[in-house]
């Protein structure tokens, strides 16, 4: 079951009519709209409907974020990231993801469709076509014109009830109670001017750490007076958004309003050093940085939470406004994409330490980020372009975005002239798009292509690289000679022990799964034993996983079952660390056939379904190199003939049932893992 929701912050005040509504309207319909102005809570209440629904525990939810896209390139890319879709195929990016949807019951929250009405509205309109028991709800300043679309105007709170709720709750939060007779008079008189509007009415709230009520209606009434007279465009909810955060920026210090500015150049939410490195300079010093932070924290321009501050698209548009004003524009995005450019060197650097896993998580949590840097440099500097996609595409192979990894590169490889060691790692880059899309032998012309331009700039990290490229085509091809010494050959000529460099410790798991796949089993074994030790003792997890899979499968091979559970266990403990689910389905594979090998029929159905799932979540059957085949094949007959006809297909359909991460969970964590 999807369970892809953003925290739900606490606090959540009225609507509870509109609740129940959308309950009603989510079971009923199958296209629903949020509409309303910016800063009427559209995004805050489909959150709360959508937490209700998954609280109930009857159907999976989804939540994509659109607002930090500028276009609709990536808008299927988002929503494949919300449905757990790492799509590995090579069909069409919305084919693919409607297959993965096709049977699903479930809940998808599409937030912030306003700037994408056209390409949404297309999007949703295949998506329920094509999927019987998808239900999409969105949040837009408009409806987005599906047929059968059901519209829900999200109106500002009751001014008199829940609107002063708010109020009072937020400027308690602020520091700030508020309970005579008098302060709630003013707050009421407040809300009404304020239209009820949330954000305005929270806005206002973060304002009374230094002025009273009353002050705040002095000075903010004749404003909201003025603007309700028209002097501004458009409706007067619309007005009061507008002039409130008008207001609420003027009362921020210049160093305030300045980071403010700056900030709207982030699209995730981000933590104080990277605001320091990012906005810091000039008329902002990198020291003065925190106490902006704050302020803007208390003032509810920024919210914050488990460390890092984000700020609501609303009032981004108003930064980013400012920052067009001031002129720093263009400077902001250089220096945004300079910082995730070293972020992605910085974690190239660190990928055998033992900050591997913290930096998978790192580059997953700044997806949103990375491709603005992407699209900023491929504007205006496609060399610098190339370098950070040729970065990132390895471990983005492995957390799910390996469609727009390949996209990417196809345009900094067309758009950059750069020649050397950039442009052959983002070639073989590319390789490994290939490779994992299955499409091995085109795979193995840009390894042989990568090798030999890498032995002529006498790149031998890059050499490395592609002899593990050109090996592991190898092996998925059956030919694990061929791989070896294609491996061995790139070690000789390297010098260096295993751990030297990323190359040479790709290069040696090559080797280790030519071994096996030569049956030199003792041989495999002692190496992958040795490998996988310094490996933990790095606290790298990528390399360390794979070995796992390798002496669970030599152990199988070797009917040493027990072994075999354990090191499938390990390695799939590893694939959860890094959130590599290609990993995880083999590696449930290689785990069902332990356990049938163990006389565990029933883990074994658990660990084949939820393999199945897996495999279906990168849009392929199941994968592998070719001796793994039989292997499945073989302790698959061997948990039906201990279960039986009946029972087998009982527990596989209690599988498919179950939520595959439920079923990982306990297989990883239960009382019978060991090791």
């Amino acid at each position: 079951m999807l369970r892809n929701l953003p925290a739900v912050p606490p606090g959540f005040v009225g609507r509870l009519g509109e609740l129940a509504y959308l309950d009603d309207a989510l079971r009923d319909e199958r296209v629903v709209t949020l509409t309303g102005a910016g800063g009427v809570g559209k995004s805050r209440l489909a959150l709360e409907a959508a937490d209700r629904i998954l609280r109930a525990g009857e159907r999976g939810v989804a939540w994509a974020d659109l607002w930090p896209l500028r276009d609709d390139r990536l808008l299927v890319a988002s929503v494949a990231d919300a449905v757990d879709f790492a799509d590995h195929t090579t069909n069409q990016a919305l084919h693919s993801l409607i297959d993965w949807l096709a049977a699903r019951d479930a809940l998808l929250v599409l937030d912030s469709c306003e700037h994408l009405v056209d390409p949404c509205r297309r999007l949703v309109a295949r998506l329920v076509a094509a999927c019987p028991r998808l239900t999409v709800l969105a949040t837009s300043r408009e409806p987005l014109g599906v047929p059968g679309e059901h519209v829900v105007a999200v109106g500002p709170l009751p001014p008199a009830t829940d609107a002063v709720e708010m109020f009072r709750l937020r400027a308690a939060a602020a520091g700030t109670p508020l309970s005579s007779p008098a302060d709630m008079v003013a707050v009421a008189r407040l809300c009404a001017r304020l239209e009820s509007m949330p954000l305005a009415v929270e806005l206002i709230a973060g304002q009374l750490a230094h002025r009273t009520v009353e002050e705040v209606e002095l000075e903010l009434g004749p404003r909201l007076d003025i603007t309700a007279d028209g002097t501004l465009p458009g409706p007067p909810r619309h007005r009061a958004v507008r002039t409130t955060i008008g207001w609420s920026h003027e009362l921020c210090a210049p160093a305030e309003r300045l980071l403010w500015a700056r900030m709207s150049v982030f699209r995730e939410p981000v933590d104080a050093r990277t605001v320091r490195l990012v906005c810091g300079g000039g008329p902002l010093p990198a020291d003065e940085i925190d106490l902006a932070l704050a302020g803007l924290s208390r003032k509810s321009v920024l919210s914050h939470a488990d460390g890092e501050y984000r700020m609501l698209d609303t009032v981004r548009d108003y930064g980013r406004m400012w920052l067009d004003r001031v002129g720093e524009s263009h400077e902001s995005a250089d220096r945004h994409a300079w910082h995730f450019l070293g972020m992605a060197r910085d974690a190239q650097d660190g990928w055998l330490g033992e900050r591997q896993a913290s930096w998978y998580k790192r580059l997953g949590s700044a997806h949103a980020d990375l491709c603005a840097a992407l699209d900023h440099l491929l504007s205006g500097r496609p060399d610098d372009a190339l370098e950070l996609i040729g970065l990132l595409t390895f471990p983005w192979s492995c957390c799910g975005h390996l469609r727009e990894a390949a996209a990417y590169l196809e345009d900094a490889l067309a758009l950059s002239a750069a020649s050397g060691p950039v442009r052959t790692r983002a070639l073989w880059a590319l390789g490994i798009t290939r490779v994992l899309r299955g499409e091995h032998e085109h795979a193995g012309r840009l390894a042989a292509f990568c090798r030999d331009r890498a032995e002529l700039q006498e790149d031998v990290g890059g050499t490395l690289r592609a002899a593990y490229l050109l090996g592991l085509t190898h092996l998925l091809l059956g030919r694990p000679m061929a791989a070896r010494h294609e491996v061995e050959t790139a070690l000789r000529g390297a010098g260096g022990t295993a751990f030297t460099s990323a190359g040479h410790i790709m290069c040696g798991l090559v080797r280790v799964f030519a071994l096996t796949a030569e049956g030199l089993l003792d041989e495999a074994r002692r190496e992958a034993e040795e490998l996988r030790r310094g490996c933990a003792a790095r606290g790298e997890w990528w390399t360390r996983s794979y070995t796992d899979y390798q002496l669970a499968l030599i152990a199988l091979f070797e009917d040493r079952a027990e072994d075999a559970t354990a090191h499938a266990l390990s390695m799939l403990d590893g694939k959860r660390h890094i959130g590599d689910s290609f990993g995880i389905a083999l590696g449930l594979d290689l785990l069902a056939s332990a356990l049938a090998a163990q006389g565990a029929g029933e883990r074994a159905v658990a660990a084949y379904g939820a393999g199945e799932t897996y495999w279906g979540a990168v849009g392929h059957p199941q994968r592998g190199t070719p001796e793994l085949g039989p292997v499945r094949e073989r302790y698959e007959d061997t948990a039906r003939s201990l279960l039986g006809d009946d029972g087998y297909e009982q527990a596989l359909l209690h599988s498919a049932l179950t939520d595959p991460e439920t079923i990982l969970h306990r297989l990883l964590d239960g009382p019978r893992r060991g090791f």
